[in-house]
């Protein structure tokens, strides 16, 4: 998906899921193995590809139930998916696209101000606050970029409307 070959993205992430539910399944009779952790960190990379497929792609996120997963494992991915989108705003900046930027930005800062909002014991929501910390670090370097991009595009405006007003 960084390659925004979504379609090959989407082949991928259906295997994936099949490969997922073999997991759950092999696993079902074995509570120690299935709830070890392997399977939450599994749900939790596979809730962060579909996530950042559906930011990139600018379509509808899908929802837990859609992706049938825990709703911890679906929390730390979003916070996941959150983090990733900052290889997305400096890809967008590179290329000049300041408004793409500042789209997937406000994505960044909106999935955080719904994850901090959430508060309830780390046993229960599988490390979801060391999660959002790392995404609230992730999303003020963010911010210092997009901010120094935005400002260095309108001072290059300003030079350039100078220098046509002088020819």
């Amino acid at each position: 998906m960084h390659r925004r070959e979504f379609d090959a993205a989407r082949v991928q992430l259906e295997d994936a899921a099949k490969l997922l539910d073999e997991a759950a399944d092999a696993t079902a009779a074995h509570p120690d193995i299935h709830f070890g952790g392997f399977l939450h960190d599994a749900q939790k990379e596979f809730v962060e590809a579909h996530l950042t497929l559906a930011y990139v792609a600018h379509e509808p996120a899908p929802d837990i139930a859609a992706l049938g997963v825990d709703v911890p494992a679906y929390l730390n991915g979003l916070a996941e998916a959150g983090s990733e989108l900052r290889r997305q705003v400096l890809d967008c900046l590179r290329r000049g696209d300041l408004d793409e930027a500042e789209a997937m930005f406000a994505v960044m800062d909106e999935v955080y101000s719904l994850l901090v909002t959430i508060d309830y014991p780390e046993a229960l929501t599988g490390g979801l606050r060391r999660s959002t910390d790392a995404l609230r670090a992730v999303l003020e370097r963010t911010r210092g970029d997009v901010t120094n991009a935005i400002v260095s595009a309108r001072l290059q405006h300003a030079v350039d409307r100078h220098v046509a007003d002088d020819a």
